[in-house]
This record gives structure tokens, C-alpha cells and sequence, in this order.
């Protein structure tokens, strides 16, 4: 079994999709107005319109309305992130600067336009790199 996307139901698909395009640098790959994937080599994150639930069960998934998901990226320089989000007028709140973590991994934590937690983060310690990748 190979673990390849997690989707996000949003209520302003065009606005979402534009946040992780400028967030991440990947241009979304739009299927329709109603579905966008933003594919890297090891996952894809799709977003879908609140009009796609209905297609697998009505009411099953409602927009800004996650509290437990952490979307994680791993980037080449977090601080970077950091800077290029912060001026962007994107971000709903940024939860913790760049910080590094006890387990070696220096973190952007914040919210999308959506409110869903976003962890932007950089393997900077041998053994987080070593786990990871550098």
C-alpha cells in the first residue's frame, strides 16, 4: 500500500489553491473548477470544493472544520518560508515562528486560509537529516 494524497474540502477552492501554490512554489494541476492537485514527488495534496462531497456521500466532509490534521511539507529552508509568507496577506494566523524541535527539525507551525494547521519544516540536526533526508 503506498500512502499518496490527503484532500481538503474548502468552501473557496480558487483561494485555498492559491495559497498552497504561493506557499509551497508547486503550480496546482486543475481537473476542474472543482478539484485541484498540487503533486510533488513523494505525496499530493488535493483540494476539492464543498460541491464534490455530494459525489461520495452527502454531508460527510465540511469546510474549516478540521482540528486534529497537521499539514506537513518538508522545504529546503523554512526560514525562507517563513519570509515569504509573512508579508502575503494569506495567512489566517501563524501559530509559531521557526523554531527547532527537540527531534531536530526546525518548524514553521500556521493556519491556511481555511484554519487547517500547516507545519512548514527543515531536517537540521545529523540524526533528523539522517531520518529524513536532507
Amino acid at each position: 500500500m503506498d500512502f499518496v494524497s490527503i484532500r481538503v474540502i474548502t468552501g473557496d477552492i480558487a483561494r485555498l489553491v492559491r495559497f498552497y501554490e504561493h506557499a509551497t512554489g508547486v503550480r496546482a494541476h486543475w481537473s476542474t473548477d472543482d478539484f485541484a492537485e498540487l503533486r510533488t514527488a513523494s505525496a499530493t495534496l488535493a483540494i476539492g470544493s464543498t460541491r464534490t462531497v455530494p459525489m461520495f456521500a452527502p454531508g460527510a466532509a465540511h469546510p474549516a472544520d478540521n482540528r486534529s490534521v497537521i499539514l506537513e511539507f518538508r522545504v529546503d529552508d523554512v526560514d525562507a518560508v517563513h519570509q515569504n509568507l509573512a508579508g502575503s496577506g494569506f495567512i489566517a494566523e501563524f501559530i509559531q515562528p521557526p523554531t527547532t524541535m527537540p527531534w531536530g527539525n526546525r518548524s514553521l507551525l500556521l493556519r491556511d486560509p481555511d484554519g487547517h494547521l500547516v507545519n512548514f519544516f527543515t531536517p537540521v540536526t545529523e540524526d533528523a537529516i539522517a531520518r529524513l533526508g536532507g
